[in-house]
């Protein structure tokens, strides 16, 4: 596949934030920007190897850690301490709420957290002052079914699992 179109389908020009672009790099971007929810490192090097992809799993994990430093991917972590990542959509810093039993994802307003730190590293004097928030529960559906955490098994599924071409190979 073509750079170019590597690019537009994960939605990221890597070089852009100042990343070399690979063929590794655009394939765990292709495949992590058609994840709708957080996705361990080795669940997307599941999804990859499914894909044909030879991506091995050090180079998920190192291209994902760029990816949380380039701010091009959200970073949360379960209860078992695993990093959990998702393709940030937009630029900006988010916060979520995360289903600890089907795994879904919300974003939330978090505007107040946000100048709480804000204020905070003025009243320091920090500068570039980073924070994390996560907040976990059980979601309305899976309460309503009566499933109680942890329950999560599965990674969410993919746009190419439902019929779509993946256009990795």
């Amino acid at each position: 596949m073509a750079e170019a179109e590597a690019e537009s389908t994960a939605g990221v020009r890597p070089r852009a934030t100042g990343l070399r672009s690979t063929r590794q790099r655009r394939a765990v971007l292709e495949v992590l920007g058609r994840c709708p929810e957080f996705i361990s490192a080795q669940e997307l090097h599941a999804l990859l190897a499914d894909s044909g992809s030879t991506v091995g799993l050090t180079t998920v994990y190192r291209t994902l850690r760029e990816l949380d430093r380039a701010g091009l991917v959200d970073v949360v972590r379960d209860e078992g301490g695993e990093r959990l990542y998702l393709r940030r959509p937009t630029g900006e810093h988010r916060h979520y709420l995360i289903c600890r039993c089907c795994g879904r994802s919300q974003p939330v307003d978090a505007e107040a957290v946000e100048r709480w730190a804000a204020g905070l590293a003025e009243l320091t004097g920090f500068a570039e002052l980073e924070h994390t928030l996560e907040l976990s529960g059980v979601c309305a559906d899976c309460r309503q079914a009566g499933a109680t955490a942890p329950c999560r098994q599965a990674p969410p599924l993919l746009a190419a699992e439902s019929g779509a071409q993946d256009g990795l190979g």
